[in-house]
């Protein structure tokens, strides 16, 4: 059983599965709890779980929205609003349940960083939310550390059906310690911009983006990534900023460094309200890259890397 005792409206834990026993042990009466209590149940974890879970389910599986979490959470940065947020604010007025899982067997370092991040702000983005979000985790193999992140990220954790308070946690202190300086190859030349030069530093960055190889049925959304992150460095990291563009393991990424500090976690990951000004931009950046990683701070100021996969040429 997997039920969380409810003594506050959000609840977040982490499940330690070891095989596909205890995996479908941890998830399916999960599921199947919160779908004879009438509450909406949203999937979302990688596609061999998936399937897993969805034969396990039979009929029943008709009723929960399954997403593969390798393709709707590529970029850990836009699991919050377009996978969990999207899924509980289309179901007000009740419990939401979610199984959520954004850190499998092979994500790769950069990648992990954002993956923590992102499990540490779920509890600040869903805090007051009628909502569970069981996050599961392959304890067999998981680096160590990646299950030590999990104690710090979730308040409770589950592990061979018995369910413990985490004495680690702290998902505050997780956000700090993976916000870490980003670093661009020494022999890729920075192109300052301003106001008054975004546009041509916009061209020359889409030319470049050719060059690399990311594939033409990109290009508009790389070209929009540009625009919002040096928009944002005049007109809210300090007036200027300083690009560069670079390929790594399969992929060409863009750097946009500038003065600014971000202050808010959740920049980027909440969907803005009403006439809410500041954010739209870095959510549409998030929802348009394959990776987002961003290190801010109140000297160095904000550098922001983004990932698009490109086309290796022969």
């Amino acid at each position: 059983m997997t039920a969380t005792p409810r003594t506050e409206s959000f609840v977040h834990p982490a499940l330690f599965y070891r095989g596909r026993e205890e995996y479908l042990a941890g998830t399916v009466p999960f599921v199947r709890e919160g779908l004879d209590a009438g509450e909406p149940v949203a999937v979302a974890v990688p596609g061999d779980n998936l399937a897993l879970i969805r034969d396990a389910l039979g009929e029943r599986a008709a009723k929960v929205r399954l997403l593969d979490m390798t393709q709707a959470g590529r970029n850990p940065g836009r699991i919050i609003p377009r996978v969990l947020r999207a899924f509980v604010d289309a179901h007000p007025g009740g419990r939401v349940r979610v199984i959520g899982e954004p850190i499998w067997v092979g994500r790769t370092p950069t990648e992990y960083p954002a993956c923590v991040q992102h499990e540490a702000l779920i509890n600040l983005a869903f805090q007051g939310r009628e909502a569970t979000i069981l996050c599961p985790y392959d304890e067999a193999r998981l680096p160590a550390m990646t299950l030590v992140d999990a104690h710090t990220t979730h308040p409770t954790v589950i592990r061979s059906g018995k369910q413990g308070i985490s004495a680690a946690y702290a998902p505050e202190a997780a956000v700090f310690r993976y916000n870490q300086p980003l670093t661009a190859p020494d022999v890729v030349p920075q192109v300052p911009y301003a106001r008054q030069s975004l546009s041509e530093v916009r061209h020359l960055a889409v030319l470049r983006a050719v060059e690399l190889g990311v594939p033409e049925s990109r290009l508009e959304d790389f070209a929009l990534v540009v625009a919002e992150l040096t928009t944002n460095s005049v007109v809210h990291g300090g007036g200027s900023g300083a690009l560069r563009i670079w390929t790594e393991e399969g992929h060409v990424v863009l750097e946009v460094r500038d003065a600014g500090v971000l202050i808010d976690p959740l920049v980027g990951r909440r969907p803005p309200v009403g006439g809410q000004r500041g954010g739209r931009g870095l959510l549409l950046v998030h929802a348009l890259a394959d990776l987002v990683r961003v290190h801010t701070d109140p000297v160095l100021g904000t550098t922001t890397h983004c990932y698009f996969q490109y086309v290796r040429r022969s």
